[in-house]
């Protein structure tokens, strides 16, 4: 058995955060995927929350949108040394690692920046000198599936065509700097990449390598990801945060989270799980319905109902609208009596397009998703998963049966 270290402390986290996600457009086409928001926080800052206390140093490797990243982490957080590496090429995973190799001093944690992992996954894999974070999946083709020998990780295999077995890589590393004597290893993939799993199997050969399976792991795939997100963590909430004001005659039934010189106002009714940042206004005579989470600066209209959604800053959704299983960008504004629906005449699950193809999302219910500045015109209806691109808009009374990228 392999010996494991006694201590927690590690020196060095790698997150890497270099790309540009065409999956979640139009959301990123105003940010990059790590600071799209779930539970009103940037996915970087729930990856540097769960690594607080665990390492004194974290590298992020960026290069879209690199300047948001920056400006929204700095260079310290929580006791941590924020460092920040350009990969210049983004020819592939294993070169974003190679971006990294001149600040990295021996041991460290390397993770994906796309997706939610919990900090008691961190500390196991801090036990090991070498391992890996794995799920069993249902779907193998769409991940990199770990191939073992007594228990131990000998290769990682992208996305097989044949049922090679369910171990799914879900993208989380304890190494040391040993990983870089492999990068001239590897060659291209068929994506014309170099592939972080290529040089970690040519590492295996060598090391051994354990395997953790993980507690907690929240793929962020698509736009649509967000909401499963949000809901797992607005289901760990057990207790209300009241920093605003509730006036009477409202009713909460449910967990709040209510942020600094927000109001909700007469006759709106809270049910289930609901975030509701700072300097929002709420109401009156509206329904939200949980798991939602709402930004700061937003302001939610009489007689509006609001269902397990999400909505970034600033944004207006005016009265006699309709927001179901949706992910609204920041500043959009809802025209009076606009309707989003999220289920299908005929109760399949609702399809969505992505990269021009079409994939099936495996929800029955999901709305739209609307990118940055989108002003919708009164009585917009809007067809179930259907996306709309940053500062569009809507005709009064338009039907958006499409996508609607202009």
């Amino acid at each position: 058995m392999q010996k494991q270290n006694k201590t927690l402390k590690t020196l060095q986290a790698v997150i890497l955060c270099a790309g540009k996600s065409t999956r979640t457009y139009p959301l990123t086409l105003t940010r990059p995927k790590a600071l799209l928001s779930i539970a009103n926080k940037p996915i970087i800052k729930h990856f540097l929350d769960n690594l607080a206390g665990l390492v004194d140093e974290v590298i992020i490797v960026v290069n879209y949108m690199k300047e948001l990243i920056i400006k929204e982490v700095g260079t310290t957080y929580k006791g941590m040394k924020i460092v920040f590496v350009d990969q210049k090429e983004m020819a592939g995973t294993a070169d974003a690692v190679i971006a990294a190799e001149q600040y990295i001093k021996n041991k460290f944690l390397l993770m994906y920046g796309d997706d939610l992992y919990s900090q008691e996954d961190f500390k196991q894999l801090l036990k090991y000198d070498y391992a890996l974070l794995a799920k069993k999946v249902s779907n193998p083709e769409l991940f990199g599936i770990i191939q073992t020998k007594n228990n131990k990780a000998v290769e990682i295999i992208e996305k097989p065509a044949r049922n090679i077995g369910d171990l799914a890589n879900v993208g989380v590393f304890i190494l040391d700097k040993s990983l870089f004597s492999y990068k001239n290893k590897i060659k291209k993939s068929q994506r014309n990449e170099l592939e972080l799993t290529d040089m970690l199997s040519f590492m295996m050969k060598d090391k051994s390598f354990s395997v953790v399976e993980a507690q907690q792991w929240i793929p962020i795939t698509y736009a649509w990801s967000l909401l499963e997100a949000n809901e797992i963590l607005l289901s760990k909430i057990t207790k209300s945060e009241i920093k605003g004001e509730i006036e009477n005659n409202a009713t909460i039934k449910g967990n709040l989270i209510l942020g600094k010189n927000s109001i909700i106002k007469n006759g709106v009714y809270l049910e289930g799980t609901v975030i509701i940042g700072e300097n929002c206004a709420i109401g009156p005579n509206c329904y939200i319905r949980g798991p939602t989470t709402i930004g700061n600066n937003c302001k939610v209209g009489n007689a509006v109902e609001i269902k397990a959604s999400i909505l970034f800053d600033g944004v207006h959704v005016g009265h006699l609208s309709y927001v179901g299983d949706s992910v609204i960008g920041e500043k959009v504004n809802f025209g009076a009596g606009s309707i989003i629906a999220n289920l299908r005449h005929d109760n399949k699950t609702v399809q969505s397009f992505i990269n021009g193809k079409k994939v099936d999302s495996g929800r029955r219910k999901l709305g739209a998703i609307i990118g940055d500045n989108v002003h919708l015109g009164i009585k917009t209806a809007i067809y179930p998963g259907r996306k709309i691109w940053p500062n569009v808009d809507t005709a009064p009374c338009e039907i958006v049966k499409e996508d609607k990228t202009k």
